[in-house]
């Protein structure tokens, strides 16, 4: 007699903070997907883009908050999808927990991986829409691209840039990164 097929586990957000110290994943809808440790590169533009973030809400006295990774960020009310992103730029103060953000940053940025590109690019790029992030920019260190993903009132507008370019930062009126000024020396 056939043997039905094992189902799949689905996890919480209750199994995510019960993870071991030492393993990366982020939950999304009851799986796990293991992160790998960031290279040097990838560590190097997350810092100089929060660095520039940060400066840019403290001149402006802004109410705004910028994360790095790791920060945990709760997109939806259920407990099956919890993730990391590179950076996250939240102006809810509501959102805070002692955990992370519960709810959709403003402003999320991914920088790319080789193990990691279809899970930013597809994956994710579908997540924070759904969940109401207002923008999305996926990095792209090997290829020197920033696609830059707008999401208004159900419209959807993207751009494409080069790390030669000046990007306007859509949620905020007067904010432009310019990816020449960010050292990518190694």
């Amino acid at each position: 007699m056939p043997q039905a097929l094992a189902k799949s586990p689905i996890y919480t957000e209750d199994d995510y903070y019960h993870l071991p110290e030492n393993i990366r994943a982020e939950l999304i809808e009851g799986k796990f997907y293991n992160m790998s440790a960031p290279s040097r590169v990838h560590q190097k533009i997350l810092m100089e883009l929060s660095g520039t973030i940060r400066e840019y809400i403290r001149a402006e006295n802004g109410s705004c908050e910028v994360y790095p990774a790791p920060f945990a960020v709760k997109l939806f009310d259920d407990d099956k999808t919890v993730v990391e992103p590179d950076i996250s730029v939240i102006c809810d103060p509501d959102k805070f927990t002692d955990r992370g953000c519960t709810g959709a940053p403003d402003w999320i940025i991914e920088i790319i991986s080789p193990s990691t590109s279809s899970h930013d690019y597809v994956r994710k790029l579908h997540l924070y829409a759904e969940a109401g992030v207002r923008e999305y920019w996926i990095v792209n260190p090997m290829k020197q691209n920033v696609f830059v993903y707008f999401f208004e009132q159900n419209h959807l507008e993207v751009e494409a840039y080069t790390f030669q370019d000046e990007i306007k930062v859509n949620i905020y009126d007067d904010l432009v990164i310019d990816f020449k000024e960010i050292d990518m020396s190694m």
